[in-house]
């Protein structure tokens, strides 16, 4: 390098990558959604051979519950409607949602493009359920449910070209 290289290098300060907080807490639930689903997906699949009444029964039992109560006895009736073929949808849907979540979380960890567009359009598609869910059936649950994704969706679009441009 040149003196006159070294000394505009001296002038003109290291820029280090901004922190994105938000970003990783967004990871983060990703992530999170991600491995439980998986392991739901795991759980369905390691219940399609047993005998769900007879394990549900044992259960009541074990945890010194009456198994004659009227929420037991219906929960006992629902529990026996489950086929294995049933728990097979599950565990397949559960696995493909899962994979799904890893791979936004990983999509934004390395900060590629099309993640936070997939992020983006996966968040947004529920909003109008999650509208929906909480017009018939107001829940504070559901109300941090979708506050948690209008701020993914409006920090994601607003700071897509930061997120992305500030990596590579």
């Amino acid at each position: 390098m040149s003196e006159e290289q070294e000394n505009l290098a001296l002038l003109i300060p290291e820029t280090k990558p901004k922190r994105a907080p938000t970003l990783y807490f967004i990871i983060g639930v990703k992530f999170f959604k991600g491995l439980a689903a998986l392991l739901l997906a795991l759980g369905a699949y390691s219940l399609t051979d047993n005998d769900l009444p007879s394990d549900f029964q044992n259960l009541l039992l074990s945890l010194h519950l009456d198994p004659e109560k009227k929420f037991f006895v219906d929960l006992a009736s629902r529990v026996a409607e489950i086929t294995p073929a049933n728990l097979k949808w599950v565990t397949v849907g559960a696995v493909v949602y899962g994979c799904f979540m890893l791979l936004q979380a990983v999509g934004l960890m390395f900060r590629v493009s099309w993640a936070v567009w997939l992020v983006i359009g996966e968040s947004a598609f529920f909003l109008p359920v999650e509208i929906f869910e909480l017009v018939h059936r107001p829940s504070w649950i559901k109300v941090g449910v979708l506050a948690v994704n209008v701020v993914m969706v409006w920090y994601l679009y607003a700071n897509r070209a930061r997120l992305i441009k500030h990596h590579h």
